[in-house]
């Protein structure tokens, strides 16, 4: 396992981190769950990536009870706040009231006394970006958390709330966008906007949702058990993917795979990493095999000639427009 430096803060984090998304709490068992994160951490990944809206916060605690016993100084645990975690109007969102209650509890379900990073799960557009800064600074200054970051913020969002923890001298030190080969849309504002403050990316499904891994085929059902036959979320993401147009063109991608000693989700995974801005990709999975898998992605750098050949296969069918980001923010509550 290699490690990078958070952006161009002194926190260096394991450059593969391992996320708990859709699968802990829902989707698989909690023992398998746990061997999932046992086998992250034997594969030398310190990193781990939840929230507490993932399975109504039933991911954290999974991850809070496989994580129990480890030397706490040795991990990077991080959380995010913002969708809903309760029926109430103010049991969502970026307030003051969420933000200090929503820490309060993820630190319960994780069962530790602060997360590495506190991350805002998306931009809210109710709420004074002033008190949400306000608050994660009064969260730092708490011992609650160390740093802080956004998710899914555009350009202009980053630049704003960079600007606000700067004056309240709070590290705001990254963004974690969805980023693949195949969804690209960070790439011509978010990123050099990131770069120039400092600001790191932890990407999520850099293999697209499994797309990558080419085991969907072109003209075939998805098969049994995949993430496109999840009812719990997982579906509503990866359809966008499942066309034959990217199809086929992922599977033009395995004979570069082979020649590079990669598996095709190898390939995915080390292909996030050559871009200098992201400080870690995050890899999910539902059995133990698929983390030692995504892992030896670590430390891979690709040549230049077999990038440029990916480029052009994937070229036409991968999402560019920076647009694209600013549709993953949340409208205004009626």
């Amino acid at each position: 396992m290699e490690f990078r430096h958070l952006g161009r803060s002194g926190l260096v984090i394991s450059e593969i981190a391992y996320g708990n998304w859709i699968t802990h709490g829902s989707q698989v068992a909690e023992d398998a769950a746990t061997a999932c994160i046992r086998a992250a951490l034997d594969a030398g990944i310190t990193t781990f990536d939840t929230a507490d809206v993932y399975a109504a916060g039933r991911a954290e605690a999974v991850l809070g009870r496989a994580l129990r016993g480890e030397r706490r100084e040795g991990l990077e645990i991080f959380t995010k706040v913002y969708f809903p975690t309760g029926p109430g109007r103010n049991d969502r969102g970026l307030s003051r009231k969420h933000i200090m209650e929503s820490i309060d509890a993820s630190l319960r379900r994780l069962q530790t006394d602060y997360v590495d990073l506190y991350q805002a799960h998306r931009y809210d557009p109710e709420t004074p970006l002033e008190e949400t800064i306000e608050a994660f600074a009064d969260v730092v200054r708490a011992g609650k958390a160390h740093y802080i970051g956004v998710s899914e913020w555009t350009a202009e969002q980053i630049r704003a709330g960079h600007a606000l923890a700067r004056e309240l001298h709070v590290p705001l030190v990254s963004n974690q966008p969805q980023y693949s080969a195949l969804w690209r849309v960070i790439e011509d504002e978010v990123v050099p906007a990131s770069a120039e403050l400092g600001i790191g990316q932890i990407v999520w499904s850099p293999i697209a949702q499994g797309v990558l891994t080419g085991k969907y085929l072109p003209g075939a059902a998805p098969p049994a058990g995949s993430r496109a036959t999840d009812e719990n979320g997982g579906a509503t993401f990866i359809s966008r993917f499942l066309r034959d147009d990217v199809l086929e063109r992922v599977q033009k991608l395995n004979p570069l795979a082979a020649e590079a000693g990669l598996s095709p989700a190898q390939l995915a995974v080390a292909w996030v990493l050559q871009n200098p801005n992201v400080s870690a990709a995050i890899i999910g999975a539902s059995r133990p095999e698929q983390i030692a898998e995504n892992v030896a992605a670590s430390g891979v750098r690709l040549e230049a000639g077999l990038l440029r050949r990916m480029e052009e296969i994937l070229a036409p069918v991968a999402e560019r427009n920076p647009a694209k980001t600013a549709e993953n923010a949340p409208k205004a509550r009626k």
